[in-house]
């Protein structure tokens, strides 16, 4: 299973959302969307571990698959 990160998740008012095949996969983009897109921002290791946390599983639902 993939992993999936919207920027919306990590406080930034930015629509663009990130799929990879793995954390590090996402991380890597996430960088890369940064330095483009969001040039105040910088990945320092708060905010890898903030981009971290909000890493999901491609296809998981808002509440970890428990809603009815």
């Amino acid at each position: 299973m993939g992993k999936v990160l919207a920027c919306k998740d990590v406080g930034v008012d930015c629509d663009f959302v990130i799929k990879g095949k793995d954390e590090a996969d996402v991380l890597r983009q996430a960088a890369e969307h940064a330095k483009d897109c969001h040039h105040n921002v910088q990945m320092t290791p708060d905010v890898q571990a903030k981009i971290r946390v909000a890493i999901k599983d491609e296809g998981s639902s808002c509440c970890g698959g428990s809603c009815h």
